[in-house]
């Protein structure tokens, strides 16, 4: 029987009775038996409106212990004051981890596209909703509510002429630009689910993503600008959708002046929205309808759609946003991630929209024209809340200081990091330098999977301390628990151990597209009735959570997630290749790169490193040129269990010059392939040094 926690109208006195004091908060104790099931479900009893507006005004740590104890109440007062529905929901939530069951706000119709615009668009149409930051410096273009509301109004139009419809997939392949959030919002409007594909994957990796989830339409541009060259991105598209029988249309707007082939698929999509109405009525949409499907890497090679869908991704990411980068009415707020990514999904269109911000659309890279770009940006824009990734920031700081100290950078209130943990070296060059040492540094732990920020140093009690390179605190709602070898919840502090979350959150994905098992699998069976991150975290003395990474077979290059599975297939398609085994390692600017352990043929003819030359560009061809492996390791053999698993964890030792602490090698099927795997990387590392 499901577990059942009423809105708790006796919250306060609870409250009250259980504050306890000191950082160590978030461990939340005393909480019901109940409480810590796998299953969460509500009676169906919303708050009043206006509750939202009482509670937001309770200190910090009693509005966490609200948010976890008496979830209900605290998620559905907000929904319901900070959204506009257009019916109400009857029942907060039902959740079943065991099952992979996550259902909030139960009943409730909404349109994601009406909260991003309409809202504001009434209110304040001539508010700036984007600054479009073109390649070219100085030429930004801004678009107020009002125009963009027009100009998705008209592209939804476009969408339902072509018979574009509720629930159709439709990928959209652009670069970062007005008329890519546009589309995004178009699909919302209509109740189509976009699938966004980062502009600088493959064709393979775009038709993957196409066949996948079946996409009718695909929305694109001819070329795409970044960095001073141009991206031919319509051709790129032309290659994939040869092999996507489910494609009827590609809609090809102009970025550039350059002509491009039009095809039978193809529909000139600038042409087509002037013909359009710029008013389009929205879909009424269920709070659980899937809103967009997002591809992540997993550790299997396969295509991994993780679907988001409208009232809690909504809700969660505004919420996020306000809280974790204090935004406050009237901020232009900077995420320089592209819109093909999570964070650009969360943090440049949904949250910052939402909330009627001035949101920033970066098209260009952090070193053109020259590595002070982010900060002429910064005082051109008046940016207030600057959000970047920890390899951007190691780029940086390897230049002179000048390049930040000669531009004003009065208007930044707060700096965020994503994408990866944060070293200590770019985290102190961050706050110090770009921030001055006046600006609180967010270093944001999240997911693809979680929707939004789940743990950051904000919210937090006035004058808490923020302690470099540490995420540190759950959002409200977040309970993290550490798991240990056993299976074992770690109790106390200064523990280290798998990093799971104990109950769910409006933000958080819903399924894997076509494969809810593997949805199960992957994230509600290792540790039963918790949700797994697959990273791994230190919740240190003083009740704080520190990061350590990934536990999984995925690598993070660039604040970029990817499956070595999926390059291991790639190399594997070599004819002179039987095996390979991939990891990941440690990299200055990167974080991750990809070291590639290569088996080789008896008798291939071919010399070794033209197979190598050749192995590359597979690797950009099938997935993306960041994930080519940024070293190849010929080998004879790989280390191996007796039953056939590749033991990783021994070539990382390899690599890292770790061999004297291999742990348990009693499963190794021959142990002498160690010291075999070993000379020959010693030779490679000493070729490498010579070569410097």
């Amino acid at each position: 029987m499901a577990a059942r926690c009423s809105p708790g109208t006796r919250f306060f006195k609870t409250l009250l009775s259980c504050r306890t004091g000191g950082p160590g908060q978030y461990r939340t104790p005393g909480l019901c038996e109940q409480q810590l099931r796998c299953r969460f479900s509500s009676l169906p009893s919303p708050p009043p409106p206006g509750t939202w507006s009482q509670l937001h005004r309770l200190p910090h740590r009693d509005l966490y212990r609200l948010s976890v104890t008496d979830p209900d109440r605290f998620w559905g007062s907000a929904a319901v004051d900070r959204l506009r529905w257009m019916r109400p929901f009857h029942q907060v939530r039902d959740c079943d981890f065991s099952s992979g069951k996550i259902n909030w706000f139960v009943g409730g119709k909404i349109n994601v596209s009406v909260n991003c615009l309409d809202v504001h668009a009434e209110n304040h149409p001539d508010r700036v909703a984007l600054i479009w930051e073109r390649d070219e410096p100085g030429t930004e273009v801004k678009v107020t509510y009002r125009e963009l509301l027009e100009t998705t109004c008209r592209l939804a139009n476009t969408l339902k002429s072509h018979e574009i419809k509720k629930g159709d997939r439709v990928a959209i392949y652009m670069p970062v630009s007005p008329i890519a959030v546009a589309a995004m919002l178009a699909c919302a409007r209509i109740g189509a689910v976009h699938t966004m594909v980062f502009a600088g994957f493959s064709s393979e990796a775009l038709a993957a993503k196409i066949q996948d989830a079946q996409c009718k339409a695909v929305i694109t541009c001819n070329q795409g600008v970044r960095g001073g060259r141009l991206i031919h991105l319509k051709s790129t598209v032309d290659a994939a959708v040869r092999s996507c029988t489910s494609i009827q249309h590609i809609f090809v707007s102009q970025r550039t002046e350059q002509p491009v082939v039009m095809g039978e698929l193809d529909v000139p999509l600038d042409e087509m929205m002037s013909q359009h109405a710029s008013v389009c009525p929205p879909e009424p949409l269920d709070s659980e309808d899937s809103l967009f499907l997002l591809y992540t890497s997993g550790s299997t090679g396969k295509p991994k759609g993780i679907v988001h869908t409208q009232a809690g991704y909504l809700l969660y990411t505004s919420m996020t946003h306000q809280y974790v980068f204090d935004y406050r009415d009237g901020d232009v707020f900077g995420c320089v991630a592209d819109v093909g990514w999570i964070t650009g999904h969360s943090y440049v269109v949904y949250g910052p929209l939402c909330n009627g911000a001035t949101t920033v659309l970066f098209e260009s890279t952090p070193v053109y024209p020259d590595p002070g770009r982010y900060w002429e940006m910064v005082e051109r824009l008046r940016i207030n809340q600057f959000y970047s990734t920890p390899t951007a920031l190691r780029l940086l700081l390897k230049y002179d200081d000048c390049w930040v100290k000669k531009y004003d950078r009065s208007s930044l209130r707060t700096l965020g990091s994503v994408g990866e943990p944060i070293n200590h070296e770019a985290w102190h060059w961050f706050h110090s330098v770009v921030g001055e040492g006046r600006c609180p540094l967010v270093d944001t732990w999240w997911q693809t999977e979680t929707g939004g920020i789940c743990i950051a140093p904000h919210p937090l009690e006035e004058g808490a301390p923020i302690i470099p390179a540490m995420a540190m605190r759950p959002f409200f709602g977040i309970q993290p628990v550490l798991m240990g070898e056993k299976g074992e919840t770690l109790t106390g502090d200064s523990v280290s151990g798998a990093l799971c979350i104990s109950q769910p959150w409006p933000g958080m994905a819903r399924s894997i597209y076509g494969d809810h098992q593997r949805f199960i699998d992957a994230y509600f069976k290792v540790y039963h009735g918790y949700y797994f991150t697959g990273d791994g975290a230190h919740r240190s003395e003083d009740g704080y959570y520190q990061i350590t990474g990934r536990m999984d077979d995925v690598i993070n290059v660039s604040g970029h997630r990817l499956g070595t599975a999926e390059i291991e297939d790639a190399l594997d398609e070599h004819p002179a290749v039987p095996e390979t085994a991939v990891i990941g390692i440690p990299h200055d600017i990167k974080g991750e790169v990809p070291f590639a352990f290569v088996v080789l043929k008896e008798d291939v003819g071919d010399d070794p490193t033209a197979i190598l030359q050749h192995l590359r560009g597979l690797v950009a061809n099938k997935i993306t040129k960041y994930a080519v492996p940024e070293h190849f390791l010929v080998v004879k053999r790989l280390p191996k269990t007796r039953s056939g698993k590749i033991m990783r964890r021994i070539l990382r030792k390899v690599v890292l010059e770790t061999t004297n602490d291999l742990g348990d090698v009693s499963t190794l099927d021959d142990p002498s392939v160690v010291k075999e795997i070993v000379e020959t990387y010693e030779l490679y590392r000493k070729d490498r040094e010579k070569k410097k």
